[in-house]
């Protein structure tokens, strides 16, 4: 089961993979999900807006 965090930022503070992830991704890809940080609460959940960011949906 995936760790579940209260936000963008505490997933980012406890989970290094989560961290090197988000850091990797182009800016303005880290701008966007910034934005909507409060629904941002598993590493899947970040990879999937991120995904669909560099696909040019949103």
């Amino acid at each position: 089961m995936q760790n579940q965090y209260s936000d963008l930022r505490s997933m980012l503070a406890q989970d290094e993979e989560a961290y090197q992830y988000f850091m990797g991704l182009p800016d303005y890809v880290r701008d966007q999900i910034n934005q909507r940080s409060g629904n941002v609460k598993t590493f899947e959940s970040l990879q999937d807006y991120a995904e669909n960011l560099l696909r040019g949906d949103d």
